[in-house]
C-alpha cells in the first residue's frame, strides 16, 4: 500500500490524476508525483491551485484546439504552459451531420471515435512526440491535459506508461478510469440521444484498442512507433525509465 490517491479531489477538474504506481521495466514502479492526466484547468479554484503548488507542478502541456484553449483560456502560478494542439474531430463531425440532416446513431458514434483514435496515431505523432520531449527534459511535475481529459490524453497516458514498460492490459484499467471520474459540463444541450451522448463522453476499450491496433499493424508495435515517429528510441526510454520509474531495490 501507499499514501498517495490516483485521482486529486479537484473541484474544478473531475479526471485529474496521478500516472504513478504501476509496475513498469523490470518491476519497478513508476513514480507517483511525478506525471499527472487531467480534463481541461480553466475551471480551478483558489484551494484547487493550492493543491497543485503543494504537488510542485511546474509544467502543463495542452492538447486542445485553438477554439478550445482560446474559450477556456488559463494561466497557472510558476506554471510553464506548452501548447500542443490536436484540433477535436468528433464535434465538428457531429456538427456536419447535424447540417446534411443526418442523424448520429451508436454504431456511427463509436465508429467515429475510433476513427479519431487511429488519427492520433497517423496524423498527431508530432504532438505527441512534443510531449515526450517535455518529459524529458526534466521531472519536474507535470500535467497533460485536453477538454475531457480521456482521448487525446488518454492516448498520450497510454503511450507513457507503455514506453516505461507497463503491461498493456494495466494501461486499459488506467484508461477506462475516465468512466468513473469525468463529470460532464454542466448545462450541456445536444440533440443527440443520451445513448450516443455516452459514447461520445466517455471511454470504450474499442476506442485505445483501435489506435493501438493501428501502431501495431502500421508501425509494426509500440516500441518502432515510439523510436520512428515519437523520437523515444532506446535511449530515450532509458532516460524516461532513470527519471520515472523508481530506483531498483537493493
Amino acid at each position: 500500500m501507499n499514501d498517495f490517491s490516483r485521482s486529486l479531489a479537484l473541484v474544478g477538474a473531475s479526471n485529474f490524476r496521478d500516472l504513478g504506481g504501476y509496475a513498469g521495466s523490470d518491476g519497478r514502479v513508476v513514480r507517483w508525483r511525478r506525471i499527472f492526466r487531467s480534463d481541461h484547468l480553466a475551471a480551478l479554484t483558489r484551494q484547487d491551485l493550492r493543491v497543485l503548488t503543494d504537488l510542485g507542478l511546474g509544467r502543463a502541456v495542452d492538447f486542445r484546439g485553438q477554439a478550445e484553449s482560446a474559450a477556456l483560456a488559463y494561466e497557472l502560478p510558476d506554471v510553464r504552459y506548452h501548447a500542443l494542439p490536436i484540433e477535436p474531430t468528433v464535434v465538428q463531425r457531429a456538427k456536419e451531420m447535424a447540417l446534411a440532416g443526418r442523424q448520429m446513431t451508436v454504431p456511427v458514434a463509436v465508429q467515429l471515435m475510433q476513427d479519431t483514435y487511429r488519427a492520433f496515431v497517423s496524423d498527431n505523432a508530432q504532438q505527441f512526440a512534443g510531449l515526450f520531449e517535455q518529459l524529458l527534459s526534466d521531472d519536474t511535475p507535470l500535467v497533460f491535459h485536453c477538454t475531457a481529459g480521456k482521448d487525446r490524453t488518454g492516448f498520450a497516458a497510454a503511450l507513457i506508461l507503455l514506453a516505461l514498460g507497463v503491461p498493456r492490459a494495466v494501461v486499459m484499467q488506467d484508461y477506462l478510469l475516465t468512466n468513473g471520474l469525468y463529470r460532464r459540463p454542466a448545462g450541456l444541450t445536444s440533440s443527440a440521444p443520451d445513448e450516443v451522448l455516452n459514447v461520445i463522453w466517455r471511454v470504450q476499450e474499442d476506442f485505445l484498442e483501435a489506435a493501438l491496433q493501428a501502431v501495431d499493424r502500421d508501425h509494426g508495435g509500440v516500441q518502432t512507433y515510439l523510436a520512428q515517429r515519437l523520437r523515444v528510441d532506446d535511449a530515450a526510454r532509458r532516460r524516461l525509465a532513470e527519471l520515472y520509474l523508481q530506483p531498483p531495490a537493493g
